[in-house]
């Protein structure tokens, strides 16, 4: 069966659903927005760029290279250029701070990241595909408007955005309450339902797992090792390559997820990219964030 043939088992509910998801996780960043996030990266512009130039530079282009090389299908090789042009995981906080790298560097990126994918993802998204021919062909077939994708990730990305920077200016002393549960829980619910997708359509990852597996394998370990060298490459400290290669390799996968069911009719080949990406940054940052944590004691102690 042809990857592309797959279509997911998802109703419109789940379509909502994780719609609905990505507004909460935006929603929840937004409470933790600050005009400080955004004087940290000009104030320290050479960490940042070397941040924001790893991801949104380095990263696409090692996956273009990896799709060069490797020539996997081509609903695979858009799903790859998807999760590389989306922004960094919600998560990456979380790791930066296990692996004891730079946190206030970290949010600033992450916050940064969020706050302009509407724009950023889309355009990186169409720019990047139309570079190689095998994709650049795809998306001319299954003839997608870059316009339609601009105009709805804008609504879904920049209301709960705007909507959260209200809820913290009118309610302060309940944001300041609330805004860790509400991350929480976001990471909580997304982390079900993209389990939940993977176990109903296990017989399709299943099938596919081989090739979902390296993949993804491999342009995660390209995200984290460009990041980590990369800064050191500018004379980083040990903290800032830690932050920078963590926000390279942690995508928002799930943003990803819901552009696919929206406008690409649950296109198998790049869901299951972007599903499984999903479950394997966590579990690669993870593992990077717990080997750097242990060794920052072993060096202390």
């Amino acid at each position: 069966m042809d990857i592309n043939s797959v279509r997911l088992n998802f109703n419109k509910d789940s379509v909502y659903l994780i719609n609905a998801l990505i507004g909460f996780i935006m929603f929840g960043i937004a409470l933790e927005l600050k005009l400080q996030d955004f004087r940290h990266l000009l104030r320290n512009p050479k960490p940042a760029f070397v941040g924001l130039f790893s991801q949104y530079i380095l990263l696409p282009i090692a996956t273009l290279l990896i799709i060069w090389v490797i020539e996997p299908h081509p609903g695979l090789a858009l799903g790859m250029v998807l999760v590389a042009a989306c922004p960094g995981g919600n998560m990456s906080n979380f790791f930066t701070h296990l692996a004891k790298g730079n946190l206030a560097l970290s949010v600033s990126l992450t916050t940064f990241s969020s706050a302009l994918a509407f724009i950023l993802t889309p355009l990186g998204f169409f720019f990047w595909g139309n570079l190689l021919p095998v994709t650049r062909e795809y998306l001319k077939s299954i003839s997608v408007s870059p316009y339609e994708i601009l105009v709805s990730v804008t609504l879904l990305l920049l209301i709960p955005l705007v909507l959260g920077i209200l809820f913290q200016k009118l309610f302060p002393k309940l944001t300041h309450t609330v805004k860790r549960a509400v991350q929480r829980i976001s990471v909580l619910l997304l982390a079900f339902f993209i389990v939940g997708a993977l176990a109903t359509n296990w017989k399709f990852f299943k099938e596919y797992i081989h090739l979902l597996f390296g993949l993804v394998f491999i342009m995660n370990l390209a995200g984290l090792s460009l990041g980590y060298y990369f800064a050191k490459l500018f004379r980083l400290p040990l903290g800032d390559r830690k932050t920078v290669a963590i926000e390279t390799g942690i995508q928002n996968s799930s943003l990803g997820l819901a552009i696919v069911f929206n406008f690409f009719d649950g296109l198998g080949g790049m869901a299951m990219i972007c599903a499984w990406w999903g479950i394997w940054h966590l579990i690669a940052g993870a593992g990077i964030a717990t080997y750097w944590n242990k060794t920052s004691k072993e060096s202390e102690s």
